[in-house]
Formats: C-alpha cells, structure tokens, sequence
C-alpha cells in the first residue's frame, strides 16, 4: 500500500512539472488531449480490463457529455459547473436504465449492442440541428472559470484536465482495491464462479457500465468547455475504437495501463506526420507489433522486456 502511495505520488510530481518545459505550447495542448483521453480511457478499462464487458459506445456517453454541457451553458445559460454535474449524473442515470436490458448480452452481441448505442447517438448529433447545430457544430461554449481565475490558456487548461484525471485515478486505485474491485476480477474471471461466491453479477456490471459513462460524461464535459467548441466527428464510432486499442496498448486492468496507453495513442499521430501519407502505415506496423510482442500492453511488456535484458547484461560482464 505504501509503495502505491509513493507511485501515485511521483506520477502527480511528473504532471505538474511535465508543462513548465514546454512553455505553454503546442505540445501543451496535446498533453490536455492526453488527459482528457487518459480519463476515458480509464473508463473504459474499468468496465472492460476490470468486468470483461467489452463496449464500443464509449463515444457515446462521451458526446451525451459534451452536448449536454455545451446545450444548457449556451442555450440555457446554466452555470458551466452546476452543468457538468448535471449532465453526469443525467448520463450516468440513462446508463444505468440502460445496463440492465444491454448487459443480458455477451461477447460479440454485447459489443454490438453498444455500438449500436454509440452509432444512434451520433445520428442524434447530427440531426437535432435546432439544439445541437448539427454537422456544423455547437460554438459559443464558455471556458470553466473559478471566481477570477478563467481556464482560457493551454497552461490553464492543462492543470484543470489533470486535476480531474488525478482525482479519477486515485478513486479508481481506491476502487479496484476494494471488495467491489475483487468482485469485477471475480467477473471477469468466471462470471458463473462469482454468482457461486456470493457475488451480484448482474447488479455489478450494471454498476461499472454506470461508473464507466459517469467518466465518460465528466470528460465529455472537460472537453467542450476546453475546446469551447464540438461537432459529432468528435464522438464518432472510431472514437470507441481509438479508446479501446488505447487501453489494449497501455494494459487491460491496469490503472496506468490506460493513462499510458492515451499518452502513447495521443502523442504518436502527433510524432508520425513527418511520414505525411505513410503516417497511418507505421501507425499500424507500431500497433501490430506492439500487441505481438508485447500482448499484456505497455505496463506489462516494459517490465518484463527489462528483466530479459538485465541477464543478459549481467551474463556478457
């Protein structure tokens, strides 16, 4: 537990000195991306590296997110925090509605149950011009503020994004390794064996699916109010895709694994368009054999690739 507490502690150190660097540039933005898709990531993970339920309508519960933000702080001009909490606690409601009927389902129709979540919210996006602009998007959204202080610089936004990713990871450390957390790994394991334990199955994956949408919304809403603009190209099915090869990357059931999996899935197109049209080429060259040679995800392989090379090091001394 203490050593857990020191790792927690030295990735908060290295989030906030990351930006002091940079200055305040481009990659300053891209580090607020980072965050943003750490914290669904996380999400994710939880309902898919922790339960085993796989979903691809993540983008959904995400756009809900940003829309409901970006609608009530526009249209309405409801305070943009009392809105953020509003439309959490809205999404993760329609969530939980909604885990009962589509959590009946297993594997590949679970999977296509959410997509098809994922696919008519984004319809939804697109067609209520009148309340969401439609394909040409939602403007006007106002950057969160707290009394004086305006989160309307890279520098700004980047220290409140992480703020909100830091206090989503320590919960869900806290959450993981509790008796709720045993019991998504019981889930996981053998769905049958934990009912045999004692466990509520049904209840608990309907739970995380709650939980998982609850994140997603939050960062939907970090999201519109940084970018103080969206569109539904932002919460489309390849969203869901990115966000799963991202937590496949980092490490299923693992915290970090997530955090890690958003900065390498973020930062890379970034790194790759020197390549210009061979960008999406090494891109998946880089994926494919990353999930072969490295099948547990980044927090897994690093280790073990270090402790294959310090034999053989120690072997040629």
């Amino acid at each position: 537990m203490k050593s857990d507490k020191l790792k927690f502690l030295a990735f908060c150190l290295v989030v906030l000195l990351a930006p002091l660097p940079l200055a305040g540039g481009y990659l300053t933005n891209v580090l607020i991306f980072v965050g943003i898709n750490g914290v669904l990531a996380l999400g994710l993970n939880l309902l898919l590296g922790y339960a085993g339920q796989i979903s691809l309508g993540q983008a959904a519960f995400f756009g809900l997110g940003a829309y409901g933000s970006g609608v009530l702080t526009t249209t309405y001009a409801m305070n943009p925090w009392l809105a953020m909490a509003v439309v959490a606690v809205c999404v993760a409601a329609f969530a939980f509605a909604l885990g009962f009927p589509v959590l009946r389902l297993k594997g590949h129709y679970l999977a296509m149950a959410t997509l098809g979540v994922g696919v008519i919210a984004n319809i939804a996006f697109n067609e209520t011009v009148d309340l969401t602009g439609g394909p040409s998007g939602l403007s006007g959204i106002p950057n969160l503020s707290i009394g004086g202080l305006i989160f309307d610089t890279d520098l700004k936004n980047y220290y409140l994004v992480w703020s909100f990713a830091l206090v989503m990871i320590f919960l869900s450390l806290n959450l993981v390794n509790s008796r709720f957390g045993r019991g998504l790994r019981a889930i996981h394991d053998s769905e049958v064996a934990a009912r045999v334990m004692g466990v509520n199955a049904r209840l608990m994956k309907v739970q995380v699916f709650t939980l998982s949408a609850f994140i997603s919304a939050i960062a939907g809403s970090l999201y519109c109010h940084v970018m103080t603009f969206i569109s539904p190209t932002s919460f489309s099915f390849h969203v869901s895709v990115e966000l799963l090869t991202m937590i496949v990357i980092g490490g299923l059931g693992s915290v970090y694994g997530s955090i890690l999996g958003a900065l390498l899935l973020t930062l890379l197109p970034e790194m790759l368009r020197t390549f210009h049209d061979y960008d999406i080429v090494v891109y998946g060259m880089l994926l494919i054999s990353m999930t072969i040679y490295m099948p547990g995800g980044l927090v897994a392989g690093i280790p073990a690739l270090f402790r294959r090379l310090l034999p053989a090091r120690g072997s040629n001394a």
